[in-house]
């Protein structure tokens, strides 16, 4: 079974191969509907927007807000304060980290009702497990930033999860903590493979943020493989990306 809806901005879509997917696969989508009701900065019922206006004190909010802060503070200590979710006008934005923390919460969610074998896209961030209805793995493309419609690398993830950051679909969304003047044009999109999707995503979108050195970031680190492409089109990925191009 497969389904796409619009949530959280962006073309979700679960695939289930397992006899028993209809039957979860509404319960998946509830459950990133509640996300977006309770994270989006775009509603002005929702608790981020409420914290945000002064409404909610941070101290109050939800155990799943405290969680995704606690996150994106882990991640901006990680990243050398290129992750924050601070915007440079003071309000809170944890767009950059949830994402991927509601595409882990669903893979986990559809593992726990016992779904071996399935497939979740969030406007391109993706967290696979199992085999595909063929019986074989997973694939997923990294698009050119140029022509969208033209797949440049096909991967293998085997149960990894995969994002990207970039600026060829949103244009400039993401922002340099350490200098919010500085236009980020080095580098037009990044993927990263992780141990899940959440740790792909976070490490994604902040390694965009360091330019033409995110690559190198994301080569320093054991769990991680990236693939970087710059504003001229040239291509450089870690040392051991190669290996995810093959079955």
């Amino acid at each position: 079974m497969r389904e796409t809806r619009i949530l959280m901005g962006m073309p979700i879509t679960i695939e289930i191969v397992d006899a028993e997917g209809p039957a979860v696969i509404e319960r998946a989508f509830d459950y990133l509907a509640a996300v977006d009701q309770r994270f989006s900065t775009y509603k002005p019922d929702s608790e981020i927007t409420a914290i945000n206006e002064g409404r909610i004190a941070v101290e109050n909010c939800s155990e799943e807000m405290h969680e995704v802060f606690a996150l994106a503070e882990a991640t901006r200590w990680e990243t050398l304060g290129f992750f924050n979710i601070r915007r440079p006008d003071g309000l809170i934005d944890p767009s950059g980290i949830v994402k991927g923390w509601a595409i882990a919460n669903t893979a986990h969610l559809l593992s726990a009702a016992g779904m071996k074998n399935f497939f979740v896209d969030a406007g391109g961030d993706i967290q696979p497990k199992g085999h595909n209805a063929e019986g074989t793995e997973w694939r997923a493309g990294i698009r050119n930033p140029f022509n969208p419609a033209e797949i440049v690398k096909t991967i293998y993830p085997k149960g990894r999860g995969v994002a990207t950051s970039g600026t060829y679909v949103r244009g400039q969304h993401i922002y340099d903590p350490h200098d919010t003047e500085h236009v980020l044009e080095e580098v037009v999109s990044l993927t990263v493979v992780g141990p899940n999707v959440l740790e792909a995503d976070r490490f994604a979108t902040a390694a965009f943020a360091m330019g033409s050195e995110g690559i190198k970031f994301i080569e320093a680190q054991p769990d991680l493989e990236g693939y970087l492409i710059d504003k001229a089109g040239i291509a450089t990925m870690t040392s051991g990306f190669e290996a995810l191009t093959k079955l």
